[in-house]
């Protein structure tokens, strides 16, 4: 009896030590909680060319409330398509102040291969769901918090 409950005690302090040991091994930073009008968004981080160049591609779908966010090195004007997409996006369109300066709303992946920009530069592109920025009431100049 007392050998079951050892090897039990040492299986357990293995999954716990193998938990914490992922857990710090982990890269954190692939994701960002954003604000925009006391609505909170979880976003996945694309912040390198590879990250930026597949963006949501491929992606059957976004859960409720989660984005992902595009961050740039310099504002300028960035284009945007619907290449390999599965699902309508809202684009939110960011300013190195940190406010929406645009928004593209309901893009459908049959646009593609049509390109989509900010009419001035932006350092940072959230990508939402279709509708959830009316139905979050976020409107150009709104601020945004991460």
């Amino acid at each position: 009896m007392k050998t079951k409950f050892l090897f039990v005690v040492v299986c357990v302090v293995v999954v716990i030590i193998s938990l914490v040991f992922i857990y710090k091994n982990t890269n954190h930073s692939d994701y960002v909680s954003i604000t925009i009008n006391n609505t909170r968004i979880l976003a996945r981080v694309a912040d390198t060319p590879e990250k930026m160049a597949t963006g949501l591609s491929g992606a059957l779908s976004l859960p409720e409330n989660n984005g992902m966010l595009f961050v740039f090195e310099s504002p300028e004007i960035y284009s945007f398509w619907m290449k390999d997409m599965n699902f309508p996006i809202d684009i939110i369109w960011i300013d190195e102040n940190f406010r929406v300066l645009d928004i593209t709303k309901n893009l459908e992946p049959k646009t593609y291969p049509k390109k989509f920009s900010s009419e001035k530069p932006i350092l940072y592109v959230l990508e939402v769901n279709a509708g959830f920025s009316d139905a979050h009431n976020i409107q150009k100049g709104a601020f945004v918090s991460f």
